[in-house]
């Protein structure tokens, strides 16, 4: 089998095989084929897509090149739940004690942030001693026990994927859907759960920034999983804005556990609901997505949740204590409004923008090197459709510099007012089965 022969194929438009795929993506992962090789391929499949049965054998190529997490001695039907990235979304953290409280098991496998998406895993270090670094059989034997663990992704798990990645990064090749699906969904596969819930978000803080490219993602996505045999579902969510209040470490932890005290901000709950309504139906734990709702709203009232958040952070070496008192957590020396210098209503906030801002302050990683501040971020104290006064404060920025004009310009620049009213946007677009 030679290199060439299959990019000549790729390049009009025929449909590669398992085999074909296979041997691609191995001896790409080996250093047996050149990037400029690879790099042709990509472009290929950038320009002549591919068929969902050549999506299907891409991904689990991929999934092959490294460590795979196997779960079969967990009991029950394991549920995860992914986001395509976006600002402020610490949906997690509420939502799988959540989903765990009625028995669904959630073993997430979750990345640090990168730019101006935040990480679970960083976010679950701002509670103090709390530890992501477990084996696998910790891992396992915690999920067994609690129904809920969260890891930090192994160096090897599709090698072949952050190499390929890479790759496309510098070869203009990031925006095909068949190698964003297939990249998304390797590594979902190899977390070996039974059933996936994506969260794709669609706006100016996402990834894909018109609908209709969401969509299509998201489709490509469920054919994918469904494909290799485990349900999957994926909702179209709202990043025209940040989600929440909040952005950054510790003030998201706060919000959520606001949200599971019945207090956090209404955005937050329906997203956690609808998606956590689909995990716990795909987990075969409700008759119906709308039984599993009214338990999991139960569920917040009850308290239970918040039970089931204390467990995870103990069991993971955190201190626990941050749930009944989150001033424990980590706390920025400064808090800085950033005032509106008209009244209006708010219209418009780029998320992405609040996004860079709160990463500049130390809340993300500019590269991968970079060394966050877990108390740092910012509040919104207004969102579109509400209305403000010229002086009122549109956000608060908490930070450990007092010298930050330049980020108080950047969200102020960030927000865009009206002298009509504005109503409060879509969160949820549509969800693909």
């Amino acid at each position: 089998m030679r290199v060439v022969d299959l990019i000549e194929k790729k390049r009009d438009g025929l449909p590669l095989s398992k085999e074909e795929l296979d041997f691609l993506i191995h001896d790409y992962s080996k250093g047996r084929i050149p990037d400029y090789q690879m790099a042709a391929f990509a472009m290929a499949v950038y320009f002549q897509d591919m068929t969902p049965e050549e999506r299907a054998h891409l991904t689990m190529a991929m999934v092959e090149s490294g460590d795979q997490i196997n779960l079969t001695s967990v009991k029950g039907i394991k549920v995860d739940k992914h986001s395509t990235g976006g600002v402020g979304d610490k949906t997690t953290i509420a939502l799988a004690p959540l989903v765990a409280t009625l028995g669904v098991p959630v073993a997430k496998m979750s990345g640090r942030g990168l730019g101006h998406t935040g990480g679970t895993i960083d976010k679950l270090e701002s509670i103090p001693g709390f530890n992501v670094e477990i084996t696998t059989e910790m891992f396992i034997e915690l999920v067994n026990k609690n129904k809920l663990a969260v890891v930090g992704q192994t160096a090897n798990l599709t090698p072949a994927d952050k190499k390929l990645y890479s790759l496309r990064d510098v070869t203009a090749t990031v925006n095909s859907i068949p190698l964003i699906a297939s990249s998304i969904m390797s590594k979902k596969i190899a977390s070996g759960a039974d059933a996936i819930v994506l969260d794709v978000k669609t706006g100016s803080g996402a990834f894909m920034k018109e609908l209709a490219d969401s969509v299509e993602l998201a489709k490509a996505m469920v054919e994918i999983g469904n494909n290799l045999g485990r349900k999957t579902v994926a909702v179209i969510s709202d990043m025209n804005q940040p989600l929440g209040r909040t952005v950054g470490n510790a003030l998201e932890v706060k919000e959520a556990i606001d949200l599971l005290k019945g207090e956090g901000p209404e955005d937050l709950k329906e997203l956690c609901l609808t998606l956590g309504s689909q995990m716990v139906f795909l987990a075969n734990k409700a008759d119906s997505v709308e039984e599993a709702r009214v338990k999991l709203e139960e569920i917040i009232h009850s308290g239970k949740a918040l039970e089931t958040l204390k467990t995870f952070i103990t069991a993971q070496l955190g201190d626990d204590s941050v749930v009944d008192d989150p001033s424990k957590l980590a706390t920025a020396q400064y808090q800085i409004e950033v005032k509106a210098e008209k009244s209006g209503t708010v219209e418009k906030i780029i998320a992405d923008r609040i996004g860079t801002a709160a990463m500049i302050l130390g809340a993300g990683r500019a590269t991968k090197e970079s060394v966050i501040d877990l108390s740092v971020g910012i509040v919104l104290n207004k969102k579109i459709g509400e209305t403000v006064q010229a002086g009122e404060a549109l956000a608060t920025i908490h930070t450990n510099r007092e010298n930050i004009a330049h980020i108080i310009d950047m969200v102020k620049h960030a927000y865009k007012l009206s002298d009509q009213s504005v109503d409060t946007p879509t969160l949820i677009y549509t969800t693909v089965f």
